[in-house]
């Protein structure tokens, strides 16, 4: 019966964390609706293009793209402001304070319209892939964030029983690959890169971490990388 079906809305920016929240939807629900947010973003035709491979190889029941101008138009953030330089990443340094490349407030904007479209289509959970460990430091991917943002859901609905799940916030980045490739996610489409479109840059905060995690995961990062980029 339709009615009896289990439905997720999925916040899927098209990155290594959201694709392996993809696979875990696909596995564990009936139907996923996914959601993608360009921001103004340096790569948000890069991030669409990957969200919208990895929503068709996972089975999405339907992917809805916004785009949104409010943080471009605020700034303050390397990823949606043109005078702030995305910096390479220093290791060991990678956590250890909040970057420029924080989008102030992002998951805010992106968990309350997944609200919106899980009241409208019958869903109970939302999924966002958060990582907390070997992570940038976004104070927005922390579990004390969720906690108060999920008792703002049930506040703030008609019925209060939609939950916001974080699956992969208290792993690794090497146990989500390890993760990804158990569960067969399309990590090979998936993108990652704060800078590059056609080739991932190789040393921003991100790639670093999404080449630590292949390596020490044991396996190969499928994506394009710059030329003398070290993937192991």
């Amino acid at each position: 019966m339709q009615g009896s079906q289990r439905k997720a809305v999925l916040c899927l920016s098209g990155g290594m964390d959201s694709c392996v929240c993809a696979a875990i939807a696909a596995r564990d629900f009936d139907e996923v609706y996914a959601l993608h947010f360009s921001y103004g973003q340096r790569t948000e035709a890069r991030e669409l293009e990957a969200a919208r491979e990895v929503a068709r190889l996972t089975g999405v029941a339907e992917l809805m793209a916004l785009k949104v101008d409010i943080f471009r138009r605020i700034g303050g953030s390397a990823l949606t402001d043109a005078s702030i330089a995305v910096p390479n990443a220093v290791h060991g340094e990678i956590g250890a304070e909040i970057p420029v490349t924080y989008v102030p407030f992002r998951n805010a904007h992106f968990l309350s319209a997944a609200v919106s479209w899980a009241e409208v289509v019958g869903a109970k959970t939302i999924l966002i892939g958060a990582v907390e460990q070997d992570s940038s430091g976004y104070p927005d991917c922390r579990p004390a964030y969720y906690d108060a943002f999920n008792e703002l859901v049930r506040l703030g609905t008609k019925d209060g029983d939609i939950r916001v799940e974080t699956p992969l916030i208290r792993l690794k980045k090497s146990e989500i690959v390890q993760l990804g490739v158990e569960l067969g996610a399309p990590l090979h489409v998936s993108w990652s890169c704060y800078s590059g479109e056609r080739e991932a840059c190789g040393v921003c905060d991100s790639c670093v971490l999404r080449l630590k995690a292949f390596h020490e995961a044991g396996t190969t990062d499928p994506i394009p990388y710059a030329a003398g980029t070290i993937r192991d």
